[in-house]
């Protein structure tokens, strides 16, 4: 059996499994994932009863059966808000409306230790249970986009490790309070992370025109954005 372990963007390494096992790598693989396992099902266990309990009216309101076929989470940076919203049947359906307690810097981020918060359309890459911000979601920034902007531009390290979590405090991540943080977390372990698409705009671009902002492909990614939110707007036209 081949295995592939990747190192940041200095390429592939290959060994085979043969060669972990002499080494005590794959050992150490099957123990941290086995822990991973134990660990995120003891926080669905704590966490679980109580999140689903506060979700449970909302989705009930917004006539979507939880947990739902699919869902997205709508971050703004400029109102510091976040919309949840759910699919089901091909239908989406704003499910609630939390408040973003913190997020940081104006603008895509470019850099690592820029202190901002990205912008653009990402996926949920892993669910940490031992997050030192309560509970969290990873997001798979830099994407696609942001790489290729980022060599575009001649930028060699566009950062990373961008979360959504707990607690009110952030240099990057998406910051929601703790029980915000649990009611997400939980929604994704049952939903499924590949099924969640996460939305991060430098304002409500449904209702604000965008900013004006350098360099010059943010204008392309903010028209990306801008077409990605108007397919969620509530009944109320928002």
């Amino acid at each position: 059996m081949i295995i592939i372990l990747t190192f940041g963007a200095a390429g592939l390494l290959i060994i085979t499994a043969a060669s972990l096992r002499r080494s005590g790598l794959l050992r150490d693989f099957a123990e941290r994932h086995l822990q991973h396992r134990s660990d995120l099902a003891r926080a669905l266990d704590r966490y679980g009863p109580g999140a689903r309990a506060r979700l449970a009216p909302h989705f009930a309101r917004a006539g979507v059966p939880f947990p739902p076929h699919r869902a997205a989470i709508l971050v703004f940076k400029r109102e510091r808000s976040m919309e949840l919203w759910a699919e089901s049947a091909g239908r989406r359906r704003l499910v609630r409306r939390y408040p973003v307690l913190a997020v940081a810097g104006s603008g895509p981020k470019l850099r690592e230790g820029d202190r901002r918060t990205p912008e653009g359309i990402y996926r949920i890459t892993a669910l940490n249970p031992r997050s030192k911000y309560h509970l969290s979601l990873l997001l798979d920034y830099p994407n696609g986009f942001d790489r290729a902007m980022a060599a575009r531009d001649g930028r060699r390290d566009p950062g990373g490790e961008i979360y959504i979590h707990g607690k009110d405090v952030s240099v990057g991540c998406v910051a929601v309070g703790d029980e915000a943080a649990e009611e997400l977390f939980v929604l994704a372990a049952l939903t499924g992370i590949q099924r969640i698409r996460v939305v991060i705009a430098p304002c409500d671009l449904r209702r604000r025109p965008a900013p004006a902002a350098a360099p010059p492909w943010v204008r392309e990614l903010y028209a990306s954005l801008k077409k990605e939110l108007e397919g969620y707007r509530s009944a109320a036209g928002r």
